[in-house]
């Protein structure tokens, strides 16, 4: 049997703390001198919103609001700073589950040929996922996190029980993944359709 719980992060980007991240560059070896550097880079920083007014065509700006938490967003260096924060989730993740990360899409395949074992699994991972996202200062978004049962083909879809989170998250035919659609029996026919239909309108 063969599961996967795909994780959904709200604004993942913008809830880094920056002590949990600059501690865990010293863990790294970036220490000292370095690890100034990044914090210097870090924190204060200060950023407000501006808008156009229509009616004067002048520029309305709200009051500067230090940033507290959250990596510079369109830089070089946010995406390796976030990939830093979490490098640690698949060392806690194993030996129950196989971690897929991209940037700030987690997801987690489970397997197991014991029924009862596979559930236990879901429900370890689950909850070691949600305390270290927790540890982290992360929200999982739950009502956005799914759980899908991968079968083959031939077979009905069976929905298995998943113990206690499928009361937390919700359990999916389909997920998108990366920009693609995963499905249950991991055919292709559903993305490839979409393809197709978007391949069919009229450019604007």
């Amino acid at each position: 049997m063969l599961g996967g719980i795909f994780c959904d992060l709200e604004k993942a980007f913008d809830c880094v703390s920056h002590e949990v991240l600059l501690n865990k560059l010293k863990f790294y070896g970036i220490i000292d001198i370095k690890n100034n550097l990044y914090r210097s880079y870090l924190q204060d920083r200060f950023q407000r919103t501006a808008i156009m007014n229509g009616l004067d065509n002048n520029k309305v700006s709200s009051e500067w609001a230090i940033i507290s938490n959250g990596v510079p967003q369109g830089s070089v260096l946010g995406p390796l700073l976030f990939l830093v924060y979490i490098n640690d989730l698949p060392m806690i993740l194993q030996p129950n589950g196989v971690p897929l990360l991209f940037a700030d899409d987690e997801s987690v395949l489970i397997s197991h040929a014991n029924p009862i074992q596979f559930k236990n699994k879901i429900n370890a991972v689950y909850r070691t996922l949600d305390n270290w996202f927790k540890k982290n200062l992360l929200s999982l978004n739950t009502v956005k996190t799914q759980y899908i049962n991968f079968i083959t083909k031939n077979n009905k879809l069976i929905q298995r029980e998943i113990g206690d989170i499928s009361e937390i998250i919700t359990s999916a035919k389909q997920v998108e993944f990366l920009g693609l659609t995963i499905t249950t029996t991991l055919t292709w026919e559903t993305y490839t359709d979409s393809i197709k239909t978007n391949c069919a309108q009229p450019a604007i």
